[in-house]
């Protein structure tokens, strides 16, 4: 074989360890972040650009923060409340948040 022949097959195999180490980082991943949470809040809600409806409503809602509670700290509980419904991209949204906060029985 040809020197050229080996420095290739030399890079494709750091090539293919290297993807394999990134993969195995990114699958050992087991907790969400706070963009997770955010988006997952996000996508749960039912609005018409106006307000969001089912805050009170949803269990799903409730469970996200329940659960978001137990992983996250808690100086980022309201940032990830306040972030959603920014998101959402309702007009009131200070309605929006203090109902959130209630449901989720956030100070």
């Amino acid at each position: 074989m040809k020197s050229t022949d080996l420095a290739r097959k030399d890079r494709d195999l750091k090539k293919a360890r290297k993807k394999e180490e990134v993969l195995a980082r990114q699958t050992s991943k087991t907790s969400k972040t706070v963009g997770d949470y955010i988006n997952e809040l996000n996508g749960l809600f039912f609005h018409d650009g106006t307000k969001i409806y089912n805050i009170d409503k949803s269990e799903e809602i409730m469970e996200l923060l329940e659960e978001m509670k137990m992983e996250l700290e808690e100086k980022n509980w309201i940032n990830v409340i306040k972030k959603a419904v920014k998101k959402s991209g309702i007009t009131e949204k200070d309605a929006a948040i203090e109902n959130l906060k209630i449901v989720g029985e956030i100070e």
